[in-house]
């Protein structure tokens, strides 16, 4: 996913300044007193030594503790330091501060195909209604956070309403913006700001907001399957999508017809999961669900005898 144009760019770099070397008198011209006057001031000479050495080992160890004192400052971090700003933190214990940009059409949904990475399809239709988002790598979790929900707002801008606005995280985007990074629509960017005030805000390309997790609630809808293109006897990949509450899953099983156990599958990208079998799979099949909270949900025998690709099969069951 592109970042919207114009985003400022700095590096920061920092510079370590070495201390001026140190030089020694120069003794080459200093004279010796008689011997004489060396017995008679042996002793004085002695102390004042002994003082004198006294006084440069503590120098000397001021010294030293000063450097290894700067060095630990400096390098003594096994890891770098977030470059955090006032940005990175709300006031608001139930909001928590990112960063916002958008992609695709100004009043669009995002994608070009009005899908993404996680799989869904038609996103700018209802339920999801192009109230989309890319999340970074806290969001969108390498695939398990597809389908969790989000309030979102800004303040800052002029043009901002305050106001929370739902969004779905349906795609990723991964580039380094903040720590937390929402790449929304067009349409999700501009719900944010005050009416008549969309492309204003839009054109802000990015934005400081809030955000906090919130359950999601898609009315007169069940969990649905939808069997994706590929699959065969020997291969089934399914969608899942439309789940109340955390709206992510995070683990898959099916069960053949007559098996008597759970087969786990895998995640193959986003919120699609997949069974390579080593034999022919025998339907009608189970699925069973788990979201992020551990709660699972079995839909029995959801999979018809006669399932085929690029069809939904819709549930009867909703968290």
């Amino acid at each position: 996913m592109s970042i919207a144009r114009g985003l400022p760019w700095r590096f920061f770099f920092r510079s370590i300044n070495t201390p001026a070397s140190c030089s020694l008198p120069d003794h080459r011209n200093a004279k010796t007193p008689p011997v004489g006057q060396i017995n008679r001031s042996y002793y004085t000479s002695r102390v004042t030594l002994a003082a004198m050495a006294s006084s440069f080992s503590k120098v000397v160890a001021a010294l030293i503790g000063a450097l290894i004192f700067s060095l630990l400052v400096t390098y003594g971090s096994c890891a770098t330091p977030a470059n955090f700003t006032a940005s990175d933190f709300t006031a608001d214990p139930n909001w928590e501060a990112a960063r916002a940009t958008w992609y695709g059409a100004p009043t669009g949904a995002g994608p070009d195909d009005n899908g993404g990475a996680c799989g869904f399809k038609n996103v700018n239709l209802p339920p999801f209604s192009a109230m989309t988002s890319c999340g970074n790598q806290p969001l969108f979790k390498d695939g398990k956070g597809c389908g969790s929900c989000y309030q979102i707002r800004c303040q800052k801008h002029p043009a901002c309403s305050g106001n929370p606005e739902t969004v779905i995280i349906t795609d990723m985007n991964y580039y380094p913006v903040s720590k937390y990074h929402f790449d929304l629509s067009g349409t999700a960017f501009g719900a944010m700001a005050k009416p008549g005030r969309n492309n204003e805000l839009r054109h802000a390309g990015i934005i400081d907001i809030q955000f906090k997790r919130v359950p999601c609630n898609y009315p007169g809808q069940k969990v649905t399957f939808h069997v994706e293109e590929g699959s065969n006897p020997v291969y089934f990949a399914v969608l899942v999508e439309f789940e109340d509450g955390d709206g992510d899953v995070v683990q898959v099983d099916i069960m053949e017809a007559n098996s008597g156990y759970w087969t786990p599958m895998r995640e193959s990208w986003g919120s699609i999961w997949r069974l390579d079998a080593n034999h022919r799979l025998q339907a009608p099949f189970s699925l069973r669900i788990t979201n992020e909270s551990g709660r699972k949900l079995v839909a029995n025998r959801v999979i018809p005898a006669n399932w085929a690709p690029n069809n939904y099969y819709r549930s009867i069951i909703q968290y």
